[in-house]
C-alpha cells in the first residue's frame, strides 16, 4: 500500500506530461505531490522543504536531470537527508544509463511505457527512501552518543569521527590482526591543503562547515568496515584491511580522491571547492610490524608530495625505519 505522506516532487517543463503523472499518483492515493516547471525551481522547494522522493524529466532547458540529480546529491549531503531520484526518459542504453547511475540516479521510467512504470516505480521509490532515511536518523543519533564519548578523548567532536588516539587504537589492532593472521593494513592519510586559507577568507564557521561535509563525504566514500578518523586540523585518516594487495595501490582510491577535489561542498558561503592531497602507505607480515604512531607519522610527512602532485603518493615502509 502506498505512504500517503510520501513526500513526491514531479519536475517538468511539460505541463501536460505533469499533470498525468499527478493525476496517476492521487489516483493511487498519494496526497504530498509538488511540482516544479524547472529544475531550479525544484532545488528552490527541495530547500525549502526536501522531498523523499523526486521523479524528473531527463531533458529539460537550463539544467538537465543529471545536473539536477548532482545538486539533490549535494543539498541532501549537506541536510543529512535522501532523495530517490527517478528520472523520465527516452533514451536507451547500457551506457547512457550507466552514466546517470554514476552521477546518483536511482531509477528510471521509459517515457513510452510510463502509464505501466510510473506506480510500480514509485512504490519501489517509497521503501527504499524511507529505509535509507532511517538509517540516516539511526546514524545520527549514534553520532550524537558517539560525541558523548568524547569524555574519553576517542571523538571529534567537530565531525563525530573518531580523533588522533581513537585512530592509533583501531590502527593498532588492525596491525596485529595483520601480524598474526595475514592480509594487508593500508593506511591512508588525506589532507585538505586549502582549509586554513578558506578559513581565513570566510571564517571558523565556514570551515567547520567543510569539515563536516568532508567527514560526510568520506563515510559515503569508503567501505562500511574501513575506519576513519579526523588526526589532525585539516587532515583525516583512512584504515583498512584488505586481502588483496591491488586494492591497497594509489588507484584503489582515486574514487576518493576524485571525490573530494571534484565535486563542491555546499555551504552557508556557496559551494566551495576543496584541494585535497592523500598519501597511503600499505603493510604485510612479511616485515616487523611498525608502530601505529610510527607509521602514521610516517604516511603524514608525505603529504607535502600529494600536495605538489595532486596524486595519491604511496610510501613504502621498511625495517629500518621500524
Amino acid at each position: 500500500m502506498p505512504n500517503p505522506q510520501l513526500s513526491i516532487m514531479v519536475v517538468d517543463d511539460t505541463k501536460f506530461s505533469s499533470a498525468v503523472i499527478g493525476h496517476n499518483l492521487t489516483r493511487a492515493g498519494y496526497a504530498d505531490i509538488r511540482f516544479a516547471n524547472s529544475a531550479m525551481d525544484a532545488l528552490a522547494l527541495h530547500e525549502e522543504r526536501p522531498a523523499s522522493v523526486m521523479v524528473a524529466d531527463w531533458l529539460m532547458p537550463e539544467m538537465d536531470g543529471l545536473e539536477l540529480t548532482t545538486c539533490i546529491r549535494q543539498a541532501d549531503e549537506q541536510s543529512g537527508h535522501y532523495t530517490y531520484v527517478v528520472l523520465l526518459t527516452a533514451r536507451e542504453g547500457d551506457n547512457v544509463l550507466s552514466q546517470a547511475f554514476d552521477r546518483g540516479v536511482d531509477d528510471f521510467i521509459s517515457k513510452s511505457a510510463m502509464n505501466e512504470q510510473l506506480l510500480p516505480r514509485i512504490y519501489a521509490a517509497d521503501r527504499t527512501s524511507q529505509l535509507i532515511n532511517r538509517l540516516l536518523d539511526e546514524n545520527r543519533l549514534l553520532a550524537d552518543n558517539n560525541s558523548q564519548l568524547e569524555e574519553h578523548n576517542l571523538v571529534d567532536s567537530l565531525t563525530s569521527l573518531g580523533n588522533r588516539r581513537y585512530a592509533l587504537q583501531r590502527l593498532g589492532d588492525v596491525l596485529r590482526n595483520v601480524d598474526s593472521r595475514g592480509g594487508i593494513c593500508c593506511v591512508l592519510v588525506l589532507g585538505v591543503q586549502n582549509l586554513e586559507e578558506l578559513g581565513r577568507k570566510l571564517g571558523d564557521a565556514v570551515q567547520q562547515e567543510l569539515l563536516r561535509g568532508i567527514a560526510r563525504r568520506l563515510q559515503q566514500l569508503v567501505r562500511p568496515t574501513d575506519v576513519i578518523a579526523r588526526v589532525g586540523d585539516n587532515t583525516f585518516a583512512i584504515v583498512t584491511l584488505a586481502d588483496d594487495p591491488q586494492d591497497c595501490k594509489p588507484n584503489s582510491f582515486k574514487r576518493l580522491h576524485d571525490g573530494l577535489n571534484l565535486k563542491a561542498f555546499k555551504t552557508s558561503e556557496g559551494y566551495l571547492s576543496v584541494r585535497a592531497g592523500m598519501a597511503l602507505c600499505a603493510i604485510d607480515n612479511k616485515k616487523p610490524m611498525p608502530l601505529a604512531a610510527d607509521l602514521l607519522d610516517l604516511v603524514e610527512t608525505q603529504l607535502g608530495d600529494a600536495y605538489a602532485t595532486n596524486l595519491v603518493t604511496e610510501v613504502r615502509w621498511t625495517a629500518v625505519e621500524a
